[in-house]
């Protein structure tokens, strides 16, 4: 139930205009059956992002959704005049709102409702230069207690293959190591880390930014190198094996991860790279692994962003780092290529720019 703020008869009103607003979308059918919705028995019913970005653009639909306050960032205008652009979202998509100072929402997001509030957003389907961008009717953050009473586990983004499964595939993997100690080291580092590795986004937006995100990320990396692996003699198995496995551990410490992901203030003032190369070498350090094999593992993370510009401190300049930032860039490319796929509407024949790849990326698939 929606509550408002205000006298009784203030609410009242309000409530009336909201509910006539609240036109609520009906789950997907299968087979003719209407499928169950986890938001079946909140009142008013609520409505995923998903569903929304289904509707024809040229309608306009009234809607109340649970959604989770992913990003705010702070805008001036030409005039001078600050706003906000506010990134709401749930497992489904995602869309921004911009919010002007002159409106009551302004000071809501600036004091009141950070990044990681849930809310209850009310509005009408609307889109802006070709962008899912709906009109605001009304945004109620909800309390910590009044979220036990809606299904907010449905607003967290999370990896579509089995964690366990996948820990379970990159351990075997890690076993696959012949050399004693640099597989102690990884253990050891992996170790170290505790369950973050398991439950950290591989980033914040760019590819894999979703619960299990790193340890999906890491795994698609090694099933990568282990395909194309017997292509390159020149390339050594076991540093190969550690590296992929390591390379982006730096990532538990630069992330901060709860309900949205931010950086902390080590990683923004040294990086992932630096960070996960600090974490091998203390491992490798516990292990007493061998000097040389200590120093190309080093270089494999140090290196594996591959170009200066993206943060990578040194150049590949061995076979196994060129072979692991080459791997790593694609897997993160497509990371980026299938969440655009997956979070496009289906009425949208274009998903939005995607900054890791520079391009909108055409969402319509093969005709069979």
């Amino acid at each position: 139930m929606l509550k408002l703020h205000g006298n009784n008869d203030d609410k009242n009103n309000r409530l009336r205009n909201i509910l006539k607003l609240c036109l609520a979308l009906a789950p997907p059918k299968r087979n003719n059956r209407q499928m169950p919705s986890p938001f079946d028995n909140v009142e008013p019913p609520l409505t995923k992002v998903g569903q929304l970005k289904s509707l024809s653009p040229s309608e306009v639909v009234g809607f109340s959704s649970l959604l989770l306050v992913k990003k705010i960032a702070d805008k001036t205008a030409k005039n001078g005049a600050p706003y906000l652009v506010v990134v709401f979202g749930d497992k489904t998509g995602e869309f921004a709102v911009t919010v002007f100072s002159d409106t009551p929402f302004f000071q809501l997001f600036k004091t009141d409702a950070p990044e990681g509030s849930v809310v209850i957003f009310t509005g009408t389907t609307a889109y802006y230069q070709e962008r899912f961008s709906p009109k605001v009717v009304d945004i109620r953050r909800l309390s910590g207690e009044e979220q036990k009473n809606y299904p907010v586990h449905e607003l967290i983004d999370a990896s579509q293959e089995n964690p366990i499964e996948m820990w379970e595939e990159l351990q075997k993997y890690i076993g696959k190591i012949k050399n004693e100690k640099l597989r102690a080291t990884v253990n050891r580092a992996l170790e170290d880390i505790g369950d973050s590795f398991k439950t950290h986004p591989a980033g914040r937006a760019m590819h894999h930014a979703y619960r299990h995100g790193l340890l999906e990320h890491t795994l698609h990396v090694c099933r990568v190198a282990d395909a194309l692996l017997p292509l390159y003699k020149e390339v050594n198995e076991d540093l190969t094996r550690a590296g992929t496995a390591l390379h982006d551990i730096g990532k538990t410490v630069e992330l901060t991860y709860d309900m949205t992901t931010k950086y902390s203030r080590l990683g923004t003032l040294h990086g992932h790279v630096v960070i996960g190369y600090r974490m091998a070498r203390a491992a490798a350090l516990k292990e007493g692994l061998d000097a040389e094999l200590l120093e190309r593992l080093e270089h494999i993370i140090l290196s594996h962003q591959g170009e200066l510009q993206f943060g990578a401190p040194v150049k590949a300049a061995t076979p196994e780092a060129v072979f692991v930032s080459l791997i790593d860039n694609l897997d993160a490319k497509m990371g980026a290529m299938q969440n655009a796929l997956r979070s496009g509407g289906e009425n949208d024949e274009f998903s939005e720019m995607v900054p890791a790849l520079g391009a909108k990326i055409l969402l319509k698939p093969i005709a069979q």
